[in-house]
């Protein structure tokens, strides 16, 4: 059963959808940057470290409830929304691959609240450093996904896409150095204060 929609119908749909993308995606990338905060915070003396974990918690409980599941949930309510105008979509390969790599973000997600939740506990096992590597998987969806979504069935694979694939991974590696190098930096500087 096809149901028709308006053009303006469409357009609203697919705001919906990129808005809620936009939400989600700024929730899910801060949302492991306080997750790789709260483990740093465990290497504070006290009263710091508990006083950094109830703020990093409740950040993040904010952070995942009020902003990054909100956007999620908009984002699929106008991905519905535009696959309700063009279920022809649903035959295409380019969107098959896109979903499934939004299977992948929505087990992100979840996964998310699972280390929300060990924090809480005091008993997250990742160290800041698997968190940052972490931190890298929705870029590289994110790129992967836009991709589909503008090229559809026409994915590039000429040597020019290869190099915007090759762009974001030094992009991504060089956060993870200027992190590194930041910090031994300031553990240089302690140890010289000391």
């Amino acid at each position: 059963m096809s149901l028709h929609l308006s053009a303006e119908a469409y357009l609203w749909f697919k705001t919906l959808h990129i808005i809620g993308v936009v939400v989600w995606f700024a929730g899910l990338f801060y949302l492991v940057r306080l997750f790789i905060y709260h483990v740093e915070a465990a290497e504070q003396a006290e009263p710091l470290r508990q006083a950094f974990e109830q703020q990093f918690g409740l950040m993040e409980k904010r952070l995942a409830n009020i902003i990054t599941t909100p956007g999620l949930v908009v984002t699929i309510v106008g991905a519905a929304g535009l696959l309700i105008g063009n279920p022809g979509w649903l035959s295409q390969s380019w969107l098959h691959a896109k979903l499934a790599f939004v299977v992948i973000l929505l087990g992100y997600h979840w996964f998310c609240y699972r280390l929300m939740g060990l924090l809480a506990q005091g008993k997250c096992e990742w160290s800041a450093k698997q968190l940052r590597a972490f931190n890298e998987l929705p870029t590289l969806l994110l790129v992967i996904v836009v991709m589909l979504v503008v090229f559809k069935n026409q994915f590039p694979t000429s040597a020019a896409s290869w190099l915007i694939v090759g762009l974001v991974v030094f992009m991504a590696g060089t956060i993870q150095f200027y992190a590194r190098w930041r910090r031994l930096r300031a553990e240089r500087e302690a140890s010289h204060a000391s």
